[in-house]
């Protein structure tokens, strides 16, 4: 791939992965109410969710997405209900302060496991089907037909799991370091309330969201 290329592409998806979305706003929720290293592993599911979907981009997936009006349909009702869901969880999450120094892994009365702070980060991250056109209307634009495309896809994929696991995981530490402003019931209650609405209002935004 041909160098000045790429400083062009890991110039967008840097711009593209600072913006903070759905999954940025979970890892640093997870950040405050788990710590740091627990919620490492929402950012691990939120990284393998993107190559997922840059794997069914590059089967053609993202394109019969784009043609099928009911697939399309069908599958951001579903991202939209459950980042709604997240929301009411969030909403009504107990006001508990966190107990535990920044950066470190929550407490068992506070925690979850890392296996439901992955599948959370995961289905958060796969849950939008913009996404997967996102990355069928991408990637071409920085594939040179003329050499070997797998290559080039690996390359541009790595690129991408590099900038997100460093962007998400600065999510997560930010909410982490945080935690300690969180030292009373009322500011717990507000930032569960206030990332609460956030969820609802991202999907929200998604069901009415168009192609």
């Amino acid at each position: 791939m041909d160098l000045a290329l790429w400083i062009t592409y890991l110039g967008v998806i840097t711009a593209l992965i600072l913006f903070p979305g759905p999954v940025a706003l979970l890892c640093m929720h997870h950040g405050l109410r788990h710590g740091r290293r627990r919620a490492l592993a929402t950012v691990v599911g939120g990284a393998l969710a993107s190559l997922a979907l840059m794997a069914l981009s590059s089967l053609g997936l993202g394109a019969v997405l784009a043609t099928s009006e009911t697939a399309f349909l069908v599958l951001k009702v579903v991202g939209a209900a459950y980042l709604i869901y997240l929301g009411v969880q969030a909403w009504r999450a107990p006001a508990a302060a966190p107990t535990v120094p920044a950066g470190d892994s929550a407490s068992p009365t506070l925690g979850q496991s890392p296996g439901r702070l992955f599948t959370k980060g995961f289905t958060v991250g796969i849950s939008n089907p913009k996404d997967l056109l996102f990355f069928g209307a991408l990637f071409p634009n920085f594939i040179d037909l003329g050499q070997p495309q797998w290559s080039q896809f690996a390359i541009l994929a790595l690129t991408w799991l590099v900038v997100d696991l460093a962007t998400m995981t600065t999510y997560a530490s930010v909410g982490s370091s945080v935690s300690r402003w969180f030292a009373t019931p009322r500011r717990v209650r507000l930032f569960n309330r206030t990332t609460g609405s956030l969820f609802v209002a991202a999907g929200g935004a998604l069901a009415v969201s168009h192609r």
